[in-house]
């Protein structure tokens, strides 16, 4: 009988990113792939003769045990580092987030606009699997981004309503019969 309650980890995984060195001195950098309900270190000193490892070229292979030297385990950020710089919002220059020069032309605002949506847009790390902190930290870099383009976008719609009411005539005269 199923408990509905229990979550099965045995199918799930998680990666770990790593830097191996092979007896024959050559370094690799990727990422192991293990169990989620296993640590890294459970799955490097267990019974097993081989590890899955995930370069970051993107081939998966079954490294063997034997044949590594040295694995060194590489620790992310923590999320206050990569939160810091979100964090301080009474610094908030819009230019600066968007990294055009304070004198830049619209066109030059929308450009860098798009080029950092396009590059921090949530749906771009939809598959791929990576610790909170940097999916939180990716999120506040793209509502910062937004933020930043509405910010000076504010001032060009206003500019262009104006337009738009000085363009309208100010009295018409009904239509003669």
């Amino acid at each position: 009988m199923f408990e509905r309650n229990k979550i099965d980890n045995s199918l799930q995984q998680t990666t770990v990113p790593a830097e191996i060195t092979f007896a024959s001195g050559d370094v690799r950098k990727g990422k192991f792939v293990i169990n989620a309900s296993r640590s890294i270190y459970d799955v490097l000193n267990g019974e097993a003769h081989f590890l899955d490892f995930e370069s970051y070229e993107g081939d998966r292979s079954l490294i063997a045990k034997t044949t590594l030297s040295a694995i060194r385990i590489v620790s992310l950020p923590s999320s206050s580092g990569l939160m810091a710089r979100v964090r301080n919002a009474e610094a908030f220059d819009p230019h600066a987030v968007l990294g055009v020069a304070s004198a830049a032309t619209w066109d030059e605002v929308r450009q860098a606009y798009l080029k950092l949506s396009k590059t921090y847009h949530p749906d771009l790390f939809t598959g791929v699997s990576l610790p909170a902190e940097v999916r939180d930290y990716l999120a506040a870099m793209a509502r910062r981004i937004n933020a930043a383009y509405h910010a000076l976008e504010a001032p060009q719609k206003v500019m262009k309503r104006a337009e738009v009411e000085k363009a309208r005539p100010v009295f018409t005269s009904p239509q003669r019969t």
